[in-house]
């Protein structure tokens, strides 16, 4: 099964995965995730270094900060399309919360290859960027989900289920197209008859892809990790908010501290029928052979996080651990995929030499 859903403009406030996932300030970054970032006080100083370049130079951009593990989390960036109309023109805008030094402008120019682009550089008016990102954030719609934030009114509709998500939250607002497409793709697991008894959603964020696997099969005992700790105190906030009870129960949520499958709960709690992965296409291809591990024979796997033009690479790493596409979609610019773990095969984990080299350094 293929589908695609119109594609969205980006948008400077929730836009994309480019972001190392840390919940660190408790505000919302230009990609929706929780960062420290220009965002984190009201009538802050802030400036923007704006380039302007062709499409695949700012996609190339953004996997290069992906790799710069030594990037000041200070610093947010973003990458979007100038307009609809215009989608190969791009823009990759850089926030900082003082005036930007010779070092910052340097830390910029390296993410490029080749000729140097031109920075363009501006002081923002003080405003409250906090309030003024959420009340950007319209509620969407993905199934049966409608996912709002508290400045918005749930729907309370028949055959709905809201979902309230603070905007100054971790990534996970439902806003940004991996979110609201794996809410489509659980969605459609359900009503095409998928059983679910134990899941685990890993890199949970705000917890909502959980929220949704726990509200499709109520019955199901469910985890939910994540590799940042002040990620707990969020998801129990938004669990407590939504009405999902926390424990270790069947129909309940046990939260933890993990990095990908490395965690001995999280190897007890298993084998799984259902595992989500919001993350980033590196992580995606290296975990794969941990995810078929923990998957039962015929376990449903979700996965997201991933640009469509990473989608080959993904899928051939999930192919050699013994995983089959069971349907796609593409959101914008990004793709979702379901894959089902086949019976009775030996799991193979991608060599170096398979891997793409944005993918390596994982």
């Amino acid at each position: 099964m293929e589908a695609r859903l119109p594609p969205r403009v980006p948008s400077p406030l929730a836009n994309s995965d480019r972001l190392a996932r840390r919940c660190a300030s408790g505000c919302l970054s230009p990609l929706g995730e929780r960062a420290a970032c220009p965002y984190g006080a009201a009538m802050a100083e802030s400036w923007k270094i704006t380039v302007h370049a062709p499409r695949p130079i700012i996609e190339a951009a953004l996997i290069a900060h992906e790799d710069a593990l030594d990037w000041d989390p200070e610093v947010v960036l973003s990458g979007s399309e100038i307009a609809e109309h215009r989608p190969e023109d791009w823009r990759l805008e850089t926030w900082l919360t003082h005036q930007p030094t010779r070092a910052d402008r340097a830390m910029i120019t390296a993410l490029f290859s080749g000729k140097a682009p031109k920075l363009e550089v501006e002081q923002l008016p003080e405003l409250d960027w906090l309030t003024l990102s959420q009340s950007g954030l319209e509620p969407i719609r993905a199934g049966r989900f409608h996912v709002h934030t508290p400045e918005h009114s749930p729907l309370n509709a028949p055959g709905i289920r809201d979902f309230c998500i603070p905007a100054s939250q971790a990534f996970g607002t439902g806003q940004h197209a991996t979110t609201e497409g794996c809410l489509t793709m659980l969605d459609a697991m359900k009503r095409q008859g998928v059983v679910v008894r134990n899941c685990a959603d890993i890199g949970t964020g705000t917890g909502l892809l959980a929220f949704a696997a726990l509200d499709l099969w109520p019955r199901a005992l469910a985890t939910a990790s994540d590799i940042d700790r002040v990620c707990v105190g969020v998801v129990e906030d938004n669990a407590a908010l939504n009405g999902v009870a926390m424990g270790a129960r069947q129909g309940e949520l046990t939260m933890l501290v993990a990095d990908g499958m490395d965690h001995p709960l999280l190897a007890a709690r298993g084998p799984y029928d259902l595992l989500i992965a919001n993350i980033l296409a590196g992580p995606l291809i290296s975990l794969a052979p941990d995810f078929a591990r923990a998957l039962v024979p015929g376990g449903q796997l979700l996965l997201a996080g991933l640009l469509e033009t990473q989608e080959a690479q993904v899928r051939a790493a999930c192919r050699r651990a013994g995983l089959r596409l069971a349907a796609r979609l593409v959101n914008g610019d990004w793709s979702i995929l379901w894959l089902r773990k086949r019976g009775n095969v030996q799991v193979r984990a991608s060599r170096p030499g398979q891997l793409p080299d944005w993918a390596k350094r994982w």
